[in-house]
């Protein structure tokens, strides 16, 4: 079959980006060549590949998965069905994470990211703030090798360890810990949906109300926190005012939630001045 009219048939079934990204990746054609030589056939194989992935897609599994990797604040980073796909608004808990380190003026701040998934978060703060001693945790051994790779990919330095949250880190002590824990409720409809349903599920829902992780990462934090250092953590868009209650009661100062595009709450925050 011919480039063109695969094309054309691939974007009946699937997003027209989608149907252009996947022919590529297997071709290893580029954009121009697609535009350019529309006459090129197919080889047998190549049709067979693109027929799973298009159906794959259609099925609503994530492009991310199906090309191996998504982009995040600019950089490319490895993914699979171990980790999570890196969201847009995630970027947001960067920039805020960047603000603080700026803020506490440290020489050589410490600083940790718990559920590292991929290791997006974690690897753009090493790149970003290279003064900054990035540590990041997974309880999941695959997720930690997509994070090692990313990490060795990027030419981030990045201390890697498996752990349940905090519980392998001994006394060691921070001074800002970031998070995008799992934060949605174990009966939501949205599970079950196209996308989700296909990402590692220990990474989306804590099997509870939602809140089960942020409840036991603001308790266990100050443990781990410098004095003056700060918290910071992604949530569910109607967890803000939990999450900042849960904050001022663990003696948390400075407590504040952030916005995200949509106007939502996503991110809160709390300093540590014990």
């Amino acid at each position: 079959m011919r480039l063109d009219h695969w094309l054309q048939a691939a974007r009946r079934r699937i997003d027209t980006l989608d149907a252009r990204l996947l022919l590529q990746q297997v071709t290893g054609l580029s954009r121009t060549d697609l535009i350019t030589r529309p006459e090129t056939l197919l080889t047998p194989a190549q049709e067979e590949g693109l027929e799973s992935l298009v159906a794959r897609r259609a099925a609503g599994e994530p492009l991310a998965y199906l090309l191996g990797e998504a982009g995040f604040r600019g950089r490319r980073f490895q993914v699979s069905p171990a980790v999570l796909v890196p969201r847009p608004e995630t970027e947001a808990l960067v920039d805020l994470a960047l603000a603080k380190l700026a803020e506490l003026a440290q020489d050589k701040p410490r600083v940790l990211d718990l559920g590292t998934g991929s290791g997006a978060i974690s690897i753009c703060l090493a790149l970003e703030c290279p003064v900054a001693q990035v540590s990041a945790v997974d309880v999941s051994p695959a997720a930690l090798a997509v994070a090692r790779a990313n990490g060795e990919a990027n030419g981030a330095r990045v201390c890697w360890h498996e752990s349940d949250w905090f519980a392998a880190l001994g006394e060691a002590r921070f001074h800002l810990i970031v998070s995008n824990p799992p934060y949605i409720h174990a009966e939501d409809a949205h599970l079950a949906g196209d996308g989700l349903r296909f990402e590692p599920r220990l990474a989306l829902t804590d099997e509870a109300d939602g809140l089960a992780c942020i409840r036991r990462i603001v308790a266990d934090a100050p443990s781990h926190l410098e004095p003056g250092g700060w918290l910071l953590f992604e949530h569910g868009w109607d967890q803000g005012e939990d999450s900042r209650n849960l904050l001022t009661a663990a003696g948390f100062k400075a407590v504040q939630t952030w916005q995200d595009l949509a106007g939502h709450d996503r991110i809160s925050a709390g300093q540590w001045l014990a």
